[in-house]
């Protein structure tokens, strides 16, 4: 089984990127926003309810799917770098997974701030996430998380056997998932 993390800040296309790669591999995608989008119409992300109930679906999911018989799965994150307990969710997560005798791939996504605040009003992110939908609110988060979090890694930091940085600023959705199936075998 493969576990692919796709990490990278807000509106980067982790969403657009684990979409297409689900589409030529057969992995499933998880993104982080089908918990969120889930529990919103009940209690904000914000909240300490949000962010337990969102924890709770994705922990059960990623317990689930570790101990069955799908070829793998993809699950897109925002890790702020200088966050211990976002470094730990992420070994956690990871470790569910090799405690199962599956493989865990880190796919880092980067991209201009320009682009990624003209893809943060796509309608096809629009469409996925509900939560993103009131675009000033939208733009003025990612903004504000650029200047409280480091939200891509240092040069070295990462030194997984199966990680994969790309800069996706210029690149389309499909070429990269080619560029991710092709590094991991998928």
């Amino acid at each position: 089984m493969k576990f692919v993390i796709i990490f990278g800040p807000q509106a980067v296309g982790k969403m657009t990127v684990g979409q297409e790669l689900e589409k030529i591999t057969d992995l499933k995608l998880f993104h982080n926003h089908m918990t969120i989008e889930l529990v919103s119409p009940y209690f904000s992300y914000g909240t300490a309810q949000g962010k337990r109930l969102v924890s709770l679906f994705r922990q059960e999911i990623f317990e689930e799917v570790a101990k069955s018989d799908l070829p793998g799965l993809i699950f897109t994150y925002v890790w702020a770098f200088d966050l211990e307990q976002d470094t730990e969710y992420i070994r956690n997560i990871s470790e569910l997974f090799t405690s199962q005798g599956g493989q865990v791939c880190y796919v880092e996504l980067e991209a201009d701030l320009t682009e990624r605040l003209d893809r943060n009003r796509s309608p096809h992110r629009l469409l996925h996430k509900a939560t993103k939908r009131n675009v000033e609110w939208s733009e003025q988060d990612l903004l504000n998380s650029m200047q409280k979090y480091r939200l891509n890694s240092a040069p070295g930091e990462i030194m997984h056997e199966h990680y994969i940085r790309i800069n996706n600023s210029h690149q389309s959705p499909e070429e990269a998932a080619e560029v991710i199936k092709k590094r991991f075998e998928l």
